[in-house]
């Protein structure tokens, strides 16, 4: 019987190095998709047996590459949709009513939460995430509001504190 010779996962140029492609996130070590060169035992043992990487063959990093174009154009294309929403929600102005005592001190408090809603009922997505406020409104009046729709996007709105008009 014939025996076939194992090729071993490492090149002896590379010094005993393995190239192996991370499955998932390892700290001190990479990211998801990177290709990554660490020694045998390392990824026999560890790396592996736990899934957390494959052996870099070419169709697997041909399809890491696909995958992060796909990534890239999913990601441009969010971007391109927060810009279109910045520029929009920058024109309007949300006005919430509040209870308020005389000096113009709310019983309560507006968060961001509340400015969501008013938002997203005036047909703007914006989630309460989004809003960024140093702290709660506590007064009433004008408040120029920070909204991040993106890493790279953001916007102002214009936020109106008013008290409930009272109805008799």
């Amino acid at each position: 019987m014939r025996q076939v010779k194992r090729r071993p996962v490492y090149s002896p140029r590379t010094r005993g190095a393995v190239e192996l492609l991370l499955a998932e996130n390892v700290p001190s070590l990479g990211e998801q998709g990177e290709i990554v060169r660490v020694k045998p035992g390392y990824a026999r043992n560890y790396l592996l047996p736990h899934g957390l990487a494959t052996i870099a063959t070419d169709e697997n990093k041909k399809a890491v590459e696909e995958h992060r174009a796909r990534l890239q154009e999913v990601e441009k294309q969010r971007k391109g949709g927060a810009r279109k929403l910045a520029e929009s929600v920058s024109k309007y102005s949300v006005t919430l009513e509040a209870n308020a005592n005389e000096e113009g001190h709310l019983y309560g408090s507006i968060l961001g939460a509340d400015i969501s809603k008013a938002l997203i009922a005036a047909g703007y997505p914006v989630e309460p995430e989004h809003i960024r406020l140093d702290g709660p409104l506590k007064e009433l009046g004008m408040y120029t509001v920070k909204l991040q729709l993106h890493p790279e996007v953001s916007s102002d709105v214009k936020v109106w504190v008013v008290p409930v008009s009272s109805r008799k």
